[in-house]
Protein backbone atom coordinates (compact mmCIF):
# COMPACT_ATOMS: atom_id res chain seq x y z
CA UNK A 1 0.00 0.00 0.00
CA UNK A 2 2.90 2.59 0.76
CA UNK A 3 4.28 1.46 -1.92
CA UNK A 4 1.33 2.25 -4.51
CA UNK A 5 0.57 5.31 -2.28
CA UNK A 6 4.17 6.56 -4.08
CA UNK A 7 2.66 5.82 -7.51
CA UNK A 8 -0.81 7.76 -7.21
CA UNK A 9 1.62 10.49 -6.00
CA UNK A 10 3.70 10.58 -8.70
CA UNK A 11 1.36 10.56 -11.17
CA UNK A 12 -1.03 13.14 -9.69
CA UNK A 13 2.20 15.65 -9.36
CA UNK A 14 2.68 14.49 -12.95
CA UNK A 15 -0.43 15.48 -14.43
CA UNK A 16 -0.60 18.84 -12.05
CA UNK A 17 2.61 19.64 -13.83
CA UNK A 18 1.20 19.12 -17.30
CA UNK A 19 -2.17 21.38 -16.74
CA UNK A 20 0.01 24.26 -14.86
CA UNK A 21 2.61 24.57 -17.16
CA UNK A 22 2.11 27.17 -20.36
CA UNK A 23 1.58 24.50 -23.45
CA UNK A 24 4.70 24.82 -25.12
CA UNK A 25 6.53 23.73 -22.01
CA UNK A 26 4.27 21.19 -21.07
CA UNK A 27 4.87 19.49 -25.08
CA UNK A 28 8.60 20.45 -24.37
CA UNK A 29 8.93 18.19 -21.50
CA UNK A 30 6.43 15.49 -22.10
CA UNK A 31 7.50 14.88 -25.82
CA UNK A 32 11.21 16.20 -26.05
CA UNK A 33 12.28 14.59 -22.44
CA UNK A 34 9.71 11.96 -20.92
CA UNK A 35 8.64 10.12 -23.93
CA UNK A 36 11.25 10.81 -26.20
CA UNK A 37 14.67 11.13 -24.27
CA UNK A 38 16.49 9.47 -21.56
CA UNK A 39 14.79 11.10 -18.93
CA UNK A 40 11.93 8.45 -18.59
CA UNK A 41 14.28 5.37 -17.49
CA UNK A 42 16.04 8.10 -15.31
CA UNK A 43 12.66 9.27 -13.90
CA UNK A 44 10.97 5.38 -13.48
CA UNK A 45 14.93 4.42 -11.65
CA UNK A 46 14.55 6.98 -8.88
CA UNK A 47 10.71 6.30 -8.14
CA UNK A 48 11.81 2.86 -7.90
CA UNK A 49 14.45 4.13 -5.49
CA UNK A 50 12.27 6.18 -3.57
CA UNK A 51 10.08 3.44 -3.07
CA UNK A 52 12.65 1.42 -1.80
CA UNK A 53 14.62 3.78 0.73
CA UNK A 54 10.86 4.86 1.90
CA UNK A 55 9.60 0.99 2.63
CA UNK A 56 13.24 0.33 4.28
CA UNK A 57 13.01 3.39 6.43
CA UNK A 58 9.50 3.09 7.69
CA UNK A 59 10.46 -0.80 8.80
CA UNK A 60 13.44 0.76 10.46
CA UNK A 61 10.92 3.07 11.98
CA UNK A 62 8.79 0.41 13.07
CA UNK A 63 5.65 1.89 11.14
CA UNK A 64 4.69 -1.98 10.31
CA UNK A 65 4.88 -3.29 13.54
CA UNK A 66 1.24 -4.20 14.52
CA UNK A 67 -1.17 -0.68 15.03
CA UNK A 68 -2.18 -1.43 18.17
CA UNK A 69 1.64 -1.27 19.94
CA UNK A 70 1.84 2.42 18.72
CA UNK A 71 -0.34 5.33 19.15
CA UNK A 72 -1.47 7.65 15.89
CA UNK A 73 -0.11 10.65 16.96
CA UNK A 74 3.55 8.80 17.23
CA UNK A 75 2.63 7.22 13.77
CA UNK A 76 1.73 9.95 11.90
CA UNK A 77 5.35 11.93 13.53
CA UNK A 78 7.18 8.34 12.08
CA UNK A 79 5.61 8.35 8.54
CA UNK A 80 6.58 11.91 8.35
CA UNK A 81 9.71 11.48 9.10
CA UNK A 82 10.06 8.51 6.87
CA UNK A 83 9.06 10.88 3.95
CA UNK A 84 10.96 13.58 4.68
CA UNK A 85 13.97 11.05 5.06
CA UNK A 86 13.97 9.05 1.73
CA UNK A 87 12.84 12.41 -0.39
CA UNK A 88 16.26 13.97 1.25
CA UNK A 89 17.69 10.98 -0.16
CA UNK A 90 15.86 11.40 -3.79
CA UNK A 91 16.73 14.86 -4.20
CA UNK A 92 20.44 14.22 -3.26
CA UNK A 93 20.43 11.48 -5.81
CA UNK A 94 19.00 14.00 -8.28
CA UNK A 95 22.44 16.81 -7.30
CA UNK A 96 24.47 13.80 -8.01
CA UNK A 97 23.87 12.66 -11.53
CA UNK A 98 22.57 15.86 -12.25
CA UNK A 99 19.63 15.62 -13.90
CA UNK A 100 18.88 19.18 -14.77
CA UNK A 101 15.84 18.24 -17.10
CA UNK A 102 13.84 17.00 -14.46
CA UNK A 103 11.72 19.45 -12.94
CA UNK A 104 12.20 19.81 -9.19
CA UNK A 105 8.54 20.92 -8.99
CA UNK A 106 7.42 17.27 -9.58
CA UNK A 107 9.96 16.00 -7.83
CA UNK A 108 8.58 17.90 -4.26
CA UNK A 109 5.17 17.32 -5.30
CA UNK A 110 5.87 14.05 -5.21
CA UNK A 111 7.58 14.03 -2.08
CA UNK A 112 4.87 16.27 -0.42
CA UNK A 113 1.53 14.12 -1.95
CA UNK A 114 3.37 10.81 -0.73
CA UNK A 115 3.69 12.45 2.76
CA UNK A 116 -0.09 13.63 2.81
CA UNK A 117 -1.14 9.84 1.04
CA UNK A 118 0.41 8.19 4.26
CA UNK A 119 -0.61 10.19 6.97
CA UNK A 120 -4.54 9.68 5.44
CA UNK A 121 -3.98 6.32 4.60
CA UNK A 122 -3.04 5.18 7.54
CA UNK A 123 -5.87 7.48 9.47
CA UNK A 124 -8.42 5.88 7.75
CA UNK A 125 -6.91 2.53 8.31
CA UNK A 126 -6.72 2.71 12.03
CA UNK A 127 -10.31 4.24 11.94
CA UNK A 128 -11.71 1.33 10.42
CA UNK A 129 -9.72 -1.15 12.50
CA UNK A 130 -11.12 0.61 15.61
CA UNK A 131 -14.57 -0.17 14.41
CA UNK A 132 -13.89 -3.56 13.89
CA UNK A 133 -12.27 -3.89 17.46
CA UNK A 134 -15.46 -2.04 18.53
CA UNK A 135 -17.95 -5.65 17.11
CA UNK A 136 -15.19 -7.75 18.41
CA UNK A 137 -13.34 -8.69 15.35
CA UNK A 138 -10.38 -9.15 14.46
CA UNK A 139 -9.03 -8.81 17.97
CA UNK A 140 -6.44 -11.28 20.07
CA UNK A 141 -7.47 -13.63 23.06
CA UNK A 142 -5.43 -13.61 25.58
CA UNK A 143 -4.46 -15.92 28.82
CA UNK A 144 -3.24 -14.08 31.72
CA UNK A 145 -0.60 -16.42 34.07
CA UNK A 146 -0.89 -15.38 37.40
CA UNK A 147 -3.78 -13.55 39.39
CA UNK A 148 -1.94 -11.06 41.55
CA UNK A 149 -2.07 -7.63 41.25
CA UNK A 150 0.06 -6.93 38.06
CA UNK A 151 -2.01 -9.63 36.38
CA UNK A 152 -5.54 -7.94 37.54
CA UNK A 153 -4.33 -4.15 36.06
CA UNK A 154 -3.08 -5.76 33.00
CA UNK A 155 -6.58 -7.55 32.56
CA UNK A 156 -8.49 -4.23 33.26
CA UNK A 157 -6.22 -2.21 30.85
CA UNK A 158 -6.50 -4.30 28.45
CA UNK A 159 -10.85 -4.41 28.84
CA UNK A 160 -10.75 -0.32 29.27
CA UNK A 161 -8.93 0.44 26.09
CA UNK A 162 -10.66 -1.64 23.52
CA UNK A 163 -8.43 0.00 20.73
CA UNK A 164 -5.97 -2.12 21.93
CA UNK A 165 -7.61 -5.23 19.84
CA UNK A 166 -7.38 -7.57 23.05
CA UNK A 167 -9.72 -10.37 24.23
CA UNK A 168 -9.61 -11.28 27.67
CA UNK A 169 -10.28 -15.05 28.16
CA UNK A 170 -9.03 -15.63 31.25
CA UNK A 171 -6.68 -16.23 34.27
CA UNK A 172 -3.96 -19.18 34.29
CA UNK A 173 -3.25 -20.43 38.17
CA UNK A 174 0.37 -20.59 39.27
CA UNK A 175 1.12 -23.06 42.63
CA UNK A 176 1.93 -21.00 45.71
CA UNK A 177 0.45 -17.89 44.36
CA UNK A 178 -3.02 -16.18 46.12
CA UNK A 179 -4.90 -13.38 44.74
CA UNK A 180 -5.13 -10.55 46.24
CA UNK A 181 -8.92 -9.80 45.23
CA UNK A 182 -11.24 -12.91 44.60
CA UNK A 183 -10.95 -13.55 41.19
CA UNK A 184 -12.28 -17.56 41.29
CA UNK A 185 -14.86 -16.48 38.89
CA UNK A 186 -11.82 -15.70 36.00
CA UNK A 187 -9.25 -17.92 36.46
CA UNK A 188 -10.00 -21.19 33.56
CA UNK A 189 -7.13 -23.47 34.63
CA UNK A 190 -3.61 -24.06 35.62
CA UNK A 191 -0.23 -24.51 34.09
CA UNK A 192 -0.77 -28.17 33.25
CA UNK A 193 -4.24 -27.13 31.28
CA UNK A 194 -2.23 -23.96 29.79
CA UNK A 195 -2.58 -25.08 26.05
CA UNK A 196 -5.88 -27.24 26.20
CA UNK A 197 -7.33 -23.86 26.83
CA UNK A 198 -5.04 -22.11 24.00
CA UNK A 199 -6.75 -24.26 22.23
CA UNK A 200 -10.53 -24.20 22.72
CA UNK A 201 -10.48 -20.29 23.41
CA UNK A 202 -8.37 -19.28 19.89
CA UNK A 203 -5.45 -17.95 22.69
CA UNK A 204 -3.16 -15.78 20.50
CA UNK A 205 -0.75 -14.45 23.15
CA UNK A 206 0.09 -15.60 26.85
CA UNK A 207 1.59 -13.11 29.65
CA UNK A 208 3.53 -13.94 32.18
CA UNK A 209 2.34 -11.52 35.11
CA UNK A 210 3.84 -13.46 38.29
CA UNK A 211 7.37 -13.80 38.93
CA UNK A 212 8.10 -17.55 38.47
CA UNK A 213 10.72 -20.22 37.94
CA UNK A 214 12.75 -19.85 34.53
CA UNK A 215 12.38 -23.52 33.77
CA UNK A 216 8.70 -22.74 34.06
CA UNK A 217 8.74 -20.48 31.34
CA UNK A 218 11.56 -21.50 29.13
CA UNK A 219 8.84 -25.26 28.94
CA UNK A 220 6.08 -22.63 28.14
CA UNK A 221 8.06 -21.09 25.72
CA UNK A 222 8.95 -23.98 24.19
CA UNK A 223 4.64 -25.33 24.04
CA UNK A 224 3.96 -22.00 22.61
CA UNK A 225 6.55 -22.16 19.80
CA UNK A 226 5.13 -25.89 18.51
CA UNK A 227 1.00 -24.29 19.16
CA UNK A 228 2.49 -20.87 17.35
CA UNK A 229 0.93 -19.34 20.30
CA UNK A 230 2.86 -15.53 21.19
CA UNK A 231 4.21 -15.44 24.45
CA UNK A 232 5.24 -12.04 26.25
CA UNK A 233 6.60 -11.58 29.75
CA UNK A 234 6.85 -8.01 31.71
CA UNK A 235 10.37 -7.27 31.94
CA UNK A 236 11.86 -7.87 35.63
CA UNK A 237 10.38 -11.69 35.27
CA UNK A 238 12.12 -12.66 32.30
CA UNK A 239 15.49 -13.58 34.07
CA UNK A 240 17.88 -13.63 30.95
CA UNK A 241 15.30 -15.31 28.65
CA UNK A 242 15.71 -12.70 26.30
CA UNK A 243 18.36 -10.73 26.78
CA UNK A 244 18.61 -8.01 24.01
CA UNK A 245 14.99 -8.34 23.22
CA UNK A 246 12.95 -5.06 22.03
CA UNK A 247 10.60 -4.00 24.84
CA UNK A 248 7.12 -3.49 23.44
CA UNK A 249 4.00 -1.05 25.08
CA UNK A 250 1.15 -2.85 25.08
CA UNK A 251 -0.80 0.28 26.11
CA UNK A 252 0.99 1.36 28.90
CA UNK A 253 2.86 -2.20 29.94
CA UNK A 254 5.95 -2.58 28.76
CA UNK A 255 6.18 -6.24 27.85
CA UNK A 256 9.16 -8.11 26.38
CA UNK A 257 8.16 -10.97 23.56
CA UNK A 258 9.36 -14.41 24.17
CA UNK A 259 7.74 -15.44 21.08
CA UNK A 260 5.73 -14.48 17.79
CA UNK A 261 3.83 -16.56 15.49
CA UNK A 262 4.56 -16.19 11.49
CA UNK A 263 1.63 -14.63 10.16
CA UNK A 264 1.65 -14.43 5.94
CA UNK A 265 0.42 -11.22 6.40
CA UNK A 266 0.63 -10.11 2.34
CA UNK A 267 -1.01 -13.48 1.22
CA UNK A 268 -3.95 -12.57 3.94
CA UNK A 269 -4.20 -8.91 3.21
CA UNK A 270 -4.19 -10.52 -1.03
CA UNK A 271 -6.86 -13.09 -0.06
CA UNK A 272 -8.95 -10.26 1.56
CA UNK A 273 -9.25 -8.01 -1.19
CA UNK A 274 -9.69 -10.37 -3.98
CA UNK A 275 -12.85 -12.15 -1.96
CA UNK A 276 -13.81 -8.62 -1.23
CA UNK A 277 -13.50 -7.86 -5.85
CA UNK A 278 -14.66 -11.01 -6.47
CA UNK A 279 -17.81 -10.69 -4.32
CA UNK A 280 -18.54 -7.62 -5.65
CA UNK A 281 -18.09 -8.64 -8.74
CA UNK A 282 -20.24 -12.00 -8.60
CA UNK A 283 -23.11 -10.23 -6.67
CA UNK A 284 -23.47 -7.67 -9.35
CA UNK A 285 -22.86 -9.54 -12.41
CA UNK A 286 -25.27 -12.15 -11.24
CA UNK A 287 -28.02 -9.62 -9.44
CA UNK A 288 -30.94 -10.83 -12.37
CA UNK A 289 -30.33 -14.48 -11.65
CA UNK A 290 -30.26 -13.63 -7.36
CA UNK A 291 -33.51 -11.84 -8.16
CA UNK A 292 -35.03 -14.85 -10.03
CA UNK A 293 -33.90 -16.94 -7.48
CA UNK A 294 -35.73 -14.79 -4.82
CA UNK A 295 -38.81 -14.64 -6.93
CA UNK A 296 -39.29 -18.80 -7.52
CA UNK A 297 -38.65 -19.19 -3.96
CA UNK A 298 -41.34 -17.23 -3.11
CA UNK A 299 -43.66 -18.27 -4.76
CA UNK A 300 -42.49 -21.77 -4.30
CA UNK A 301 -43.26 -22.33 -0.65
CA UNK A 302 -44.65 -20.23 2.19
CA UNK A 303 -41.83 -18.68 4.03
CA UNK A 304 -39.32 -16.17 3.81
CA UNK A 305 -37.17 -15.60 0.51
CA UNK A 306 -33.57 -16.01 2.55
CA UNK A 307 -32.67 -18.69 5.47
CA UNK A 308 -30.20 -17.44 7.98
CA UNK A 309 -28.68 -19.75 10.57
CA UNK A 310 -26.38 -18.88 13.37
CA UNK A 311 -22.94 -20.10 12.22
CA UNK A 312 -19.10 -20.67 13.96
CA UNK A 313 -16.70 -18.41 12.23
CA UNK A 314 -13.02 -17.98 12.94
CA UNK A 315 -11.78 -18.52 16.61
CA UNK A 316 -15.24 -19.47 17.55
CA UNK A 317 -17.09 -16.08 16.77
CA UNK A 318 -21.20 -16.37 15.98
CA UNK A 319 -22.24 -15.02 12.63
CA UNK A 320 -25.27 -15.38 10.56
CA UNK A 321 -24.72 -17.07 7.78
CA UNK A 322 -27.70 -16.34 4.24
CA UNK A 323 -28.33 -18.70 2.04
CA UNK A 324 -31.62 -19.24 -0.16
CA UNK A 325 -34.19 -20.64 1.22
CA UNK A 326 -34.29 -24.78 0.23
CA UNK A 327 -36.64 -26.31 3.02
CA UNK A 328 -40.12 -25.86 4.24
CA UNK A 329 -40.51 -23.53 6.78
CA UNK A 330 -40.32 -25.63 9.77
CA UNK A 331 -37.77 -27.43 8.98
CA UNK A 332 -35.62 -26.49 12.20
CA UNK A 333 -38.22 -28.81 14.09
CA UNK A 334 -38.89 -31.30 12.21
CA UNK A 335 -35.24 -31.97 12.50
CA UNK A 336 -35.42 -34.18 15.26
CA UNK A 337 -38.27 -36.47 13.29
CA UNK A 338 -35.31 -37.39 10.58
CA UNK A 339 -32.02 -37.83 12.91
CA UNK A 340 -32.38 -41.87 11.91
CA UNK A 341 -31.82 -41.00 8.23
CA UNK A 342 -28.59 -39.25 8.80
CA UNK A 343 -26.24 -40.58 6.39
CA UNK A 344 -22.77 -38.95 8.12
CA UNK A 345 -21.31 -40.67 10.69
CA UNK A 346 -19.89 -38.50 14.09
CA UNK A 347 -21.12 -34.77 14.37
CA UNK A 348 -22.29 -34.43 10.56
CA UNK A 349 -25.57 -34.90 9.73
CA UNK A 350 -26.67 -34.82 5.69
CA UNK A 351 -30.06 -36.93 4.19
CA UNK A 352 -29.95 -37.48 0.45
CA UNK A 353 -33.75 -37.76 0.15
CA UNK A 354 -34.53 -35.12 2.69
CA UNK A 355 -38.28 -34.69 2.89
CA UNK A 356 -37.81 -31.07 3.97
CA UNK A 357 -36.45 -29.85 0.93
CA UNK A 358 -38.72 -28.18 -1.65
CA UNK A 359 -39.07 -28.83 -5.39
CA UNK A 360 -36.93 -26.11 -6.05
CA UNK A 361 -34.93 -25.95 -3.30
CA UNK A 362 -33.61 -29.47 -4.96
CA UNK A 363 -32.61 -27.99 -8.29
CA UNK A 364 -30.97 -25.02 -5.99
CA UNK A 365 -28.95 -27.51 -3.74
CA UNK A 366 -27.85 -29.40 -6.73
CA UNK A 367 -25.76 -26.85 -8.68
CA UNK A 368 -25.09 -24.76 -5.34
CA UNK A 369 -27.16 -21.83 -5.97
CA UNK A 370 -28.55 -21.37 -2.79
CA UNK A 371 -25.05 -20.54 -1.80
CA UNK A 372 -25.16 -16.97 -3.76
CA UNK A 373 -26.24 -14.79 -0.86
CA UNK A 374 -23.39 -15.91 1.31
CA UNK A 375 -21.20 -13.60 -1.19
CA UNK A 376 -23.12 -10.88 1.49
CA UNK A 377 -21.07 -12.50 4.11
CA UNK A 378 -17.81 -12.54 2.60
CA UNK A 379 -17.86 -8.63 1.50
CA UNK A 380 -18.48 -8.41 5.86
CA UNK A 381 -15.40 -10.27 6.41
CA UNK A 382 -17.44 -13.18 8.36
CA UNK A 383 -16.74 -15.39 5.29
CA UNK A 384 -13.96 -16.11 2.35
CA UNK A 385 -14.04 -17.44 -0.58
CA UNK A 386 -12.49 -20.49 0.19
CA UNK A 387 -11.89 -21.78 3.23
CA UNK A 388 -13.47 -24.73 5.95
CA UNK A 389 -17.77 -24.57 5.66
CA UNK A 390 -18.64 -22.74 8.52
CA UNK A 391 -19.94 -25.49 11.48
CA UNK A 392 -23.23 -25.06 13.17
CA UNK A 393 -23.08 -24.56 17.08
CA UNK A 394 -24.34 -28.04 17.78
CA UNK A 395 -21.67 -29.72 15.61
CA UNK A 396 -18.43 -27.90 17.77
CA UNK A 397 -20.61 -28.55 20.60
CA UNK A 398 -19.32 -32.26 19.53
CA UNK A 399 -15.67 -31.39 18.63
CA UNK A 400 -12.75 -33.27 20.19
CA UNK A 401 -9.82 -30.79 20.92
CA UNK A 402 -7.94 -31.33 17.44
CA UNK A 403 -11.12 -30.24 15.56
CA UNK A 404 -11.22 -26.71 16.04
CA UNK A 405 -8.08 -26.09 14.44
CA UNK A 406 -10.90 -26.18 11.74
CA UNK A 407 -11.99 -22.37 13.10
CA UNK A 408 -8.38 -20.99 13.33
CA UNK A 409 -9.00 -19.49 9.53
CA UNK A 410 -11.78 -17.58 8.19
CA UNK A 411 -14.77 -19.96 7.15
CA UNK A 412 -15.43 -20.33 3.26
CA UNK A 413 -18.03 -20.66 0.66
CA UNK A 414 -15.97 -23.46 -0.70
CA UNK A 415 -13.16 -25.75 0.28
CA UNK A 416 -10.66 -28.77 -0.14
CA UNK A 417 -13.75 -31.05 0.66
CA UNK A 418 -16.18 -29.90 -1.43
CA UNK A 419 -14.21 -30.34 -4.44
CA UNK A 420 -12.42 -33.69 -3.22
CA UNK A 421 -14.40 -35.80 -0.66
CA UNK A 422 -17.81 -34.46 -1.44
CA UNK A 423 -19.13 -37.69 -1.48
CA UNK A 424 -17.13 -39.34 1.95
CA UNK A 425 -19.38 -39.15 4.82
CA UNK A 426 -16.52 -39.61 6.88
CA UNK A 427 -15.93 -36.78 9.32
CA UNK A 428 -12.47 -37.63 9.45
CA UNK A 429 -11.89 -37.10 6.20
CA UNK A 430 -13.25 -34.12 6.72
CA UNK A 431 -11.21 -32.41 9.49
CA UNK A 432 -8.36 -34.15 7.43
CA UNK A 433 -9.01 -32.12 4.12
CA UNK A 434 -10.05 -28.80 6.12
CA UNK A 435 -6.30 -29.10 8.43
CA UNK A 436 -4.36 -29.87 4.72
CA UNK A 437 -6.03 -26.70 3.54
CA UNK A 438 -4.98 -24.87 6.33
CA UNK A 439 -1.27 -26.29 6.88
CA UNK A 440 -0.68 -25.60 2.75
CA UNK A 441 -2.44 -22.56 2.18
CA UNK A 442 -1.56 -20.29 -0.55
CA UNK A 443 -2.86 -18.51 -3.17
CA UNK A 444 -3.04 -20.50 -5.84
CA UNK A 445 -4.31 -23.30 -3.83
CA UNK A 446 -7.34 -20.86 -3.82
CA UNK A 447 -7.00 -20.55 -6.65
CA UNK A 448 -6.95 -23.88 -8.24
CA UNK A 449 -10.03 -24.58 -5.62
CA UNK A 450 -12.01 -21.91 -7.06
CA UNK A 451 -11.47 -23.84 -10.67
CA UNK A 452 -12.23 -26.89 -9.57
CA UNK A 453 -15.80 -25.59 -7.79
CA UNK A 454 -16.63 -24.20 -10.90
CA UNK A 455 -16.48 -27.78 -12.68
CA UNK A 456 -17.97 -29.23 -9.62
CA UNK A 457 -20.95 -26.64 -9.80
CA UNK A 458 -21.70 -27.39 -13.33
CA UNK A 459 -21.42 -30.93 -13.20
CA UNK A 460 -24.78 -30.63 -10.50
CA UNK A 461 -23.18 -32.94 -7.67
CA UNK A 462 -24.80 -30.95 -4.98
CA UNK A 463 -27.13 -32.36 -2.71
Amino acid sequence: MDAFTVVLAAMAATLHKFHATPVEGARNFFHGTMFHGLSVWILSALLCGFTCALLVTSRRLHLYTPMHMTNFLHEQRMSAQACLTSGLLLTGTLYLVRAGNIPRGIVLETIGLVAIGLGLRRLIYRILLYRRFDRGLDTRNVLIVGTGLEAQALRQHLEKIRHLGYTFKGFIELPGCSPHVDVTADIVGNLETLFQHTRKQFIDEIFFTTPCERGIVQNVLEQARVHGVDLRVIPDLYDGLAWNSPIEYIGQFPTIPLHRGAVPEIGLIFKRVFDAVFSTLVIILFSPVLLAIAIAVKFDSPGPVLYTSERIGKKGVVFRCVKFRTMVRDADTRRAEIMHMNERDDVLFKVSNDPRITRLGRFLRKYSLDELPQFINVLRGEMSIVGPRPPLAGEVHNYDLDHLRRLDVTPGITGLWQVQGRQDPSFASYVSLDVSYIDNWSIWLDFKIIMRTIAVVFSGTGT
